[in-house]
């Protein structure tokens, strides 16, 4: 099995060393300083393995479940801590899918599960959001997409990267598309806890039997630095599956991650983290939503939750190319293009990073480089 670069990450392996003096597009919370956990760490703790649990530490699993409204619906036993959101769908998708099975996944959305389904020579099923459907999941598409073959379902909710916010009465819908041929249903929650227009969403996990949450401290608490993550689900032979496949690649988790984030995630200390993190959003998207409708180059539909959203440039311009002539000289601001996403007329826009982001800036040098990007036939 060979994994070939995804455009995301290509883009971003090729301008690593352009050090913009400004970002538009910060898609988490403004991380906090190791300093702020200090005072819980214990000095004596041993940096090995936590000695306790091969599937994470048991505070921290107890905490994956209160956050996500799984207490008492789910067991600690169904939680595997993992090195981010990221590998908790990695293991799902190497564990799961084998050549010849089919795949049906969201676009625009994460691509990670695209880029490893290629890679196993499984087919590849896409349900298109349309932006004049404010980017909407069109059920009735997924339900036309999922077929006796169909293995694994794969989403993001809130949506990566437009924001959308699909409700109970949804995944409820989108459960019973799956239950109806026995298909797993993975459902990616790293921005859940940020909704602008609407209440959290339940977790997929305790909805259906073959249902995956995954999730982590990265984006929402602003901690992607931990690599720490989670997946839940309710059956037993997955998670194992998943600890074995883990042990033969991380092995086990980095003890640091785990204490930390099993502090950021302490009732005490979460609640007030997740109000911080929805004030300065809340406050940064109106910004954001003002500025954009001043643009005379670009319009968008505001995300219902999360902290990104796509923009889409107006007269053809293509977004690569924007993208690069925004990181130059004068503007040396960054973005990612919507190609990262199959959207190449858009560009991804982010109201994260609080206070320390300095979005008027960035948005004043992006306002500028719209004025001049030069015009087809201009």
């Amino acid at each position: 099995m060979k994994v070939k670069i995804h455009t995301l990450f290509q883009y971003l392996l090729e301008t690593v060393d352009a050090q913009p003096e400004a970002i538009v597009g910060f898609s988490l919370a403004e991380s906090p300083r190791l300093g702020e956990f200090l005072d819980d760490l214990d000095p004596d703790l041993s940096l090995d393995w936590n000695n306790r649990d091969f599937s994470g530490l048991p505070e921290l699993k107890a905490h994956v479940l209160a956050q996500a409204g799984l207490t008492g619906i789910c067991t600690p036993a169904d939680v595997l801590v993992t090195a981010g959101a990221a590998e908790a769908n990695y293991l799902v998708l190497m564990q799961l899918l084998q050549d010849g099975d089919e795949i049906v996944v969201e676009t625009p959305g994460w691509p990670q599960a695209e880029v490893i389904a290629k890679a196993k020579g499984v087919q590849i099923t896409r349900v298109t959001r349309q932006e004049a459907q404010g980017w909407a999941l069109p059920l009735d598409r997924l339900r036309d997409a999922v077929t006796d073959r169909t293995k694994l379902i794969f989403l993001t909710n809130p949506n990566n990267p437009t924001g959308d916010l699909m409700d109970r009465a949804a995944l409820e819908e989108i459960v019973e598309i799956a239950d109806r041929v026995g298909a797993w249903l993975l459902v990616d929650e790293v921005y859940a806890g940020l909704e602008w227009d609407g209440p959290r969403a339940p977790s997929i996990a305790g909805m259906y039997a073959r249902g995956i949450t995954t999730g982590s401290v990265s984006k929402a608490l602003g901690l992607q630095g931990l690599r720490t993550g989670w997946l839940v689900c309710p059956d037993a032979e997955l998670i194992r599956d998943a600890v074995i496949l883990r042990e033969n690649a991380s092995e086990i988790m980095n003890i640091m991650g785990e204490v930390i984030a099993e502090i950021a995630l302490r009732p005490e200390r979460y609640a007030p983290a997740m109000d911080k993190a929805r004030a300065e959003g809340s406050a940064n998207l109106a910004r954001m939503n003002d500025w954009v409708a001043a643009q005379e180059g670009l319009g968008w539909v505001a995300p219902r939750a999360g902290l990104i959203g796509l923009g889409r440039l107006l007269d053809d311009v293509d977004s690569d190319a924007f993208a690069r002539f925004l990181l130059a000289d004068p503007y040396r601001t960054f973005l990612l293009p919507g190609s990262s996403y199959d959207q190449p007329q858009h560009i991804r826009l982010g109201v994260g990073g609080g206070k320390a982001a300095n979005l008027d800036d960035g948005l004043a040098r992006l306002s500028r480089a719209l004025r001049d990007y030069p015009k087809a036939g201009g």
